[in-house]
């Protein structure tokens, strides 16, 4: 049965009060920043202004539940059990993470390491996450691939004291298909799902209910945006981009402090459960119970009321007309999405694209709409990401209706793609863009050597030729080149004599095709050899872009320096 997140501890101020003891206590140097996203309180701290733009979980409640104060010393191992018969402490029991659970989030970070090596993810964070949002998938309540044995869902996000945020996949996630819902262990709404989503057990799907799926996307998901959470700041943007509240970056940050410290593997389903939900263990949904209005019993003896009990057709009536009608949201108001005056978007294979795509949310009388979520997708066969390396971008429309897409990195594939724009929530036409990929060019080509290329006939050059090619004065990596043994400089097609190349099977050949500078704009050619031909020959290499070099090789004979030397002298006669 699926089992929803029913009450979770709010913003209390015993809550809070504990949760800023234990933040001070584990990690007095990480409070909360000032971010984007952020606006200033009276006392100088920091507030959330409950934006869910960017949010994973869209802002949904989460449980606050803390780490025990003292936290236990680490194993040598960080993965050791405690012995069966061992009595088990507070501290050591919070330690435990549930098996299964534990080796998602550390696949999640090797996965990371080699694929975002710069963002430096700890699987600790994805296990203080893991817990504050569903307690490590309800004490690790999952089967042999990492699937949670029920569904966990949040509560439905419709305004009622949580963001709202309409259907957005047909309920094909959270079964709702009126409002969404944040599903899984780590709690992703439908929509961030739909671009975020991993397949992390190698079993092709993506299911945000499997914890080796949900933890290498949010593994992903955290690593955006080039953050590096080695550093405060990246931490915290990290952590906020999340879940949208100081409070919330407190306790994750406690927990990420307390795992840091120590953990151990626990089996599957004995993991602690957090006591802020009500139906930890229950797998149902409870019903509350009304308590029904004390009546008033008239006793048998009492005076009638003097009052006449009015007739049905003199008591008030309520007009059916005055059922309130629902305010529509800003993305109800969306009636079609136009260009915000984004520049021709055209950038070499392997540069950044100079210019963003801005779009422009408008009402059906051309009003901007704002606050409303734009969902940018690449298309199209390329290599092409946004910054970060993701194929999909969520942004928010500004106060004049504008969504910025992140900025574009050109991959090797060239070519045009398309950047389709939708908005979130709403089934309206989609806004397309072309972007297009052109090939890595050099404009200037030059040797590295000084030294002449002379051969003798029938032999071999003893210099390998090698250039090095630039573009506007930096280096030209990557560029593709030919290199070609022409007749003479006004006619450049092939020489059928003079000096050659060798291909695989040895045999000669004087172009060369499929070649590319390195990474430092080097091109080295293969060696030469040349014929019984004496004379000056050219070899012309060029790249893409057009630059150009000739260069002279010499093929001529030995010089016979026996015939130069003096003879002998007569020896004078006696």
């Amino acid at each position: 049965m699926t089992a929803h997140f029913g009450r979770r501890l709010r913003k209390g101020a015993a809550t809070t009060a504990v949760a800023a003891a234990a933040v001070a206590a584990l990690s007095a140097s990480q409070a909360p920043a000032v971010t984007g996203n952020d606006r200033p309180t009276a006392a100088g701290q920091t507030t959330p202004d409950g934006s869910t733009d960017h949010s994973a979980t869209g802002d949904s409640p989460y449980y606050t539940d803390l780490p025990p104060l003292s936290s236990p010393l680490p194993s040598p191992s960080g993965s050791q059990s405690p012995s069966i018969g061992t009595p088990v402490s507070v501290g050591e029991a919070e330690a435990g993470i549930p098996a299964t659970i534990l080796d998602a989030y550390k696949k999640a970070e090797t996965e990371l390491a080699a694929s975002k090596p710069g963002c430096n993810l700890p699987w600790q964070l994805l296990a203080a996450i893991g817990k504050v949002e569903s307690g490590q998938a309800r004490g690790g309540q999952v089967d042999a691939s990492g699937t949670t044995t029920s569904k966990i869902l949040g509560p439905a996000l419709d305004g009622n004291g949580f963001a709202l945020i309409k259907d957005t996949d047909n309920g094909a996630y959270d079964g709702n298909s009126t409002y969404d819902q944040a599903v899984g262990p780590m709690q992703f709404i439908p929509s961030t799902w739909a671009w975020a989503g991993r397949d992390g057990n190698g079993d092709g799907k993506k299911d945000p209910n499997n914890i080796y799926d949900a933890a290498l996307a949010a593994g992903h998901y955290l690593c955006r945006n080039d953050w590096n959470l080695s550093t405060d700041a990246g931490l915290r943007s990290a952590i906020l981009s999340y879940n949208n509240s100081t409070d919330y970056l407190n306790t994750v940050l406690s927990w990420l402090e307390y795992y840091r410290k120590g953990t151990h593997s626990v089996p599957d389903g004995t993991g602690t459960l957090p006591s802020g939900r009500s139906d930890d263990n229950s797998g149902a949904n409870p019903t509350p119970t009304p308590t029904p209005s004390p009546s008033k019993t008239t006793p048998a003896t009492s005076t009638p009321n003097p009052s006449p009990t009015p007739s049905p057709s003199t008591s008030p009536t309520t007009p059916a007309s005055s059922t309130p009608t629902p305010t529509p949201t800003p993305t109800d108001t969306v009636a079609k999405l136009a260009d915000a005056g984004t520049a021709k978007l055209t950038a070499m294979a392997g540069d950044a694209f100079s210019k963003k795509i801005s779009t422009s949310a408008k009402t059906s009388a051309g009003k901007a709409v704002a606050k409303v979520r734009i969902r940018f997708t690449i298309v199209g066969t390329t290599d092409a990401t946004f910054t970060g390396g993701e194929k999909v971008a969520v942004a928010g429309t500004n106060a004049s209706g504008v969504a910025v897409a992140p900025a574009l990195q050109a991959g090797e594939t060239t070519g045009d793609f398309t950047v389709r724009a939708t908005v979130v929530g709403r089934a309206i036409a989609g806004l397309d863009y072309t972007a297009s990929v052109t090939p890595r060019v050099a404009d200037t080509l030059a040797r590295t050597g000084t030294t002449a290329l002379t051969c003798t006939p029938g032999g071999e050059f003893a210099d390998q030729v090698e250039v090095k090619a630039t573009y506007k004065s930096a280096v030209a990596d990557k560029v593709a080149a030919t290199a070609t043994l022409i007749k003479a400089a006004d006619d450049t097609t092939e020489n059928d004599k003079g000096p050659y190349f060798k291909d695989a099977d040895g045999k000669t050949i004087r172009t060369l095709t499929g070649l590319a500078t390195d990474a430092d704009g080097l091109l080295k050619l293969p060696k030469l050899y040349a014929d019984d031909t004496t004379g000056t020959f050219l070899l012309q290499i060029t790249t893409t872009g057009g630059a150009t070099l000739t260069v002279e090789l010499t093929v001529a004979a030995a010089t016979d320096t026996s015939s130069a030397s003096p003879s002998p002298s007569a020896s004078p006669s006696a």
